[in-house]
């Protein structure tokens, strides 16, 4: 395993172009936790003055405090320590003075804790930033994992602080390229495994070891309790909702194909109506997403978005009790025989994330990239340009072809293709195909397929 910042470069060049600008700045970062989110803001303070601050949930003075402390280091004025104040905005003041006209960035991370100590916090910060700060030359940075908390206390219309922002940006997971720099001796197809258990999430990276195998690192570092990816997204989820119960029932049926609204409800018992604003609020936070076929507008499906968390509802929850007895080698032989086909629908998730990235070459510009299935009949990915009227139809296959098996499935597809209904009587085709590996390549690109395994991706 390689410790190393990777990535983020574009994060780091909104950070440094807003550094640059002659003005004061409120910048509002968060992301879901393990993200990264406070590597990349110490990567951004290297080089420059400023003052960390961790919030924590134990109180309101032990957060003042803390900042007390981070003043007096960033002014080298000890009487900070010493100010007897209730509140943040007189320590602001003093630190706006003290500055004068001097550079700093001022990081308050975990920003939701101090809102679930007071709800008015907000409006002092509005105030804050109102009356001493936006016209001086502070660099403050609000940070958080709580998604809720961020985007409707922080971010939303009805915040006191809406409008005072000058950047924002919701860190995401790093792309399936990203992977291959947390490590040293895995394969292509080992670093794919890896992002099909851990997508992007550079905790999660930095947890397994490459001097295992990947079924190794599934039984030791995952399956085995005590160890910390054991009963992560539970602790998580207990972090985030009041009631993760309730979410943790309806994550563990999306994770086994009840992804329908009337198939959940059947399965997890939870009326309709009250199923809906639990998705909702799932969607909203971006554990899960929906997913309309190209041409519908109703009918989609519901899948978790977190790669982690996939893994583990799939694998590891509906497992737990043998788990806590130590009976990882039983429960790893129970799932070993599903891993292939998991890795198989991440492996098409991975190609709809390339090529929404416009990470692999297609032939034609596009603007839409959907799965498409309609009775007995799918499709992996379709996609689109509806101005020229060219549509791509993607198979995706998690194993080795020879240049006969390739064929076989292109022509298949180009048979499935005859049932999607768009712009069918104008449209001009196209037909691509990804696979683990494949054996002559290149002579069905001469034939104008595209055509991709891994080593492309």
């Amino acid at each position: 395993m390689i410790q190393l910042f990777v990535n983020r470069e574009r994060e780091l060049d909104l950070l440094n172009r807003k550094y640059a600008e002659h003005s004061s700045q409120l910048i509002v970062l968060y992301g879901k936790r393990r993200i990264g989110k406070t590597e990349l803001i110490k990567k951004f303070l290297e080089d420059k003055d400023g003052a960390y601050i961790l919030c924590t949930n134990d109180s309101t003075e032990e957060n003042i405090g803390e900042m007390k402390d981070k003043f007096a280091a960033l002014t080298g004025k000890e009487y900070f320590r010493d100010i007897d104040v209730s509140s943040f905005y007189p320590l602001f003041r003093h630190l706006s003075e003290e500055l004068d006209g001097r550079k700093a960035v001022i990081v308050i991370d975990e920003f939701p804790y101090l809102i679930e100590l007071n709800r008015g916090v907000v409006s002092v910060f509005q105030k804050i930033w109102d009356e001493l700060l936006v016209d001086s030359t502070i660099f403050l940075i609000l940070c958080g994992s709580s998604m809720g908390m961020m985007e409707n206390e922080v971010l939303a219309h009805k915040s006191p602080l809406y409008g005072r922002r000058t950047g924002e940006w919701n860190v995401s997971p790093m792309s399936f390229p990203h992977v291959k720099y947390f490590y040293t001796d895995y394969e292509k197809s080992d670093l794919f495994h890896v992002w099909a258990i851990c997508g992007g999430v550079p905790f999660y990276l930095q947890k397994l070891d490459d001097s295992f195998t990947v079924e190794e690192n599934i039984k030791e570092k995952i399956l085995k309790k005590g160890e910390i990816l054991y009963n992560e997204p539970r602790v998580l989820l207990r972090g985030e909702f009041r009631e993760p119960k309730t979410y943790t029932l309806i994550l563990k049926y999306l994770s086994i194909g009840y992804n329908k609204p009337g198939e959940l409800s059947s399965v997890t018992g939870i009326e309709k109506g009250n199923l809906s604003k639990y998705l909702s609020v799932l969607e909203n936070l971006h554990f899960i997403e929906y997913i309309l076929p190209l041409g519908r507008r109703k009918g989609g499906i519901y899948e978790i978005t977190d790669q982690f968390f996939r893994f583990w509802f799939r694998f590891v929850y509906p497992n737990l009790s043998d788990l806590e007895m130590g009976l990882v080698g039983e429960v790893y032989s129970r799932i070993s025989s599903d891993l292939n086909a998991y890795y198989g629908k991440q492996f098409e998730r991975l190609v709809i994330e390339q090529v929404k990235t416009k990470e692999v070459p297609l032939p034609f510009s596009f603007t839409d990239v959907r799965p498409w299935w309609h009775k007995e009949h799918e499709i992996d990915a379709v996609v689109t340009n509806p101005e020229k009227k060219e549509i791509l139809f993607v198979e995706c296959k998690w194993k080795s072809l020879d240049r006969t098996a390739a064929g076989r499935i292109l022509s298949g597809l180009e048979r499935k293709s005859g049932y999607v209904q768009w712009n069918n009587e104008s449209r001009k085709e196209y037909f691509a195909l990804f696979a683990k590996k494949i054996d002559g390549k290149e002579a069905l690109r001469e034939k104008g397929y595209s055509v991709f395994d891994l080593d492309d991706l």
